[in-house]
């Protein structure tokens, strides 16, 4: 997944602005709702430095907000998007957030282990903002630019396309061939 192509902070905050007054409701899977008395617990901002397979130096940041849900329900209202926004507030009095940064909402429950996931798309639908997440996933960064990785001790690289080999057939006169007797060992 090219994080080119992920929604990042500002973008993320300036969806949030424009729905104050909307609940804030996030849905993990097909029918699967974060419970409506979940909690932001942090948000987090991570630099990430890496060297992928292929030698070459990566560097981003990730913006990740930590939801919790208590094991016993105290709200049957999720907080509105307002709320959500003076947390924010809240946290970028002490760490002002990388607008540019990855934004992340890391959650889990009983029944769903927890994980990061992207916010996909931001849908109002009637008094709700609805933020369906999308899961992460790894990746070859050298291949998604068109390269290859590093190579393993025979000197072939370890993720380069798998490319087929050529099936040979052979035409075999059946005329000459012996035919196959039980017990013969020959099937």
């Amino acid at each position: 997944m090219n994080t080119k192509d992920l929604m990042n902070w500002g973008e993320f905050k300036a969806q949030l602005t424009k729905n104050e007054e909307a609940t804030l409701q996030f849905q993990y899977a097909d029918d699967k709702w974060v419970d409506a008395s979940y909690h932001i617990t942090e948000i987090k901002q991570a630099p990430i430095t890496s060297v992928d397979c292929g030698g070459v130096m990566n560097a981003w940041t990730e913006v990740i907000v930590q939801l919790w849900e208590p094991q016993t329900g105290d709200s049957e209202r999720a907080m509105t998007v307002g709320k959500a926004l003076s947390i924010v507030a809240l946290v970028e009095k002490s760490l002002p957030l990388n607008p540019s940064g990855v934004v992340k909402i890391e959650f889990g429950n009983s029944e769903f282990d927890t994980r990061q996931m992207y916010p996909g798309e931001l849908i109002l639908e009637g008094e709700s903002l609805i933020v369906n997440l999308i899961p992460d996933a790894t990746q070859c960064k050298a291949i998604g630019r068109g390269g290859s990785c590093g190579t393993n001790d025979k000197g072939e690289e370890c993720c380069a396309p798998v490319q087929e080999e050529e099936s040979k057939s052979e035409m075999v006169n059946l005329a000459t061939v012996q035919s196959c007797t039980p017990g013969s060992g020959c099937c």
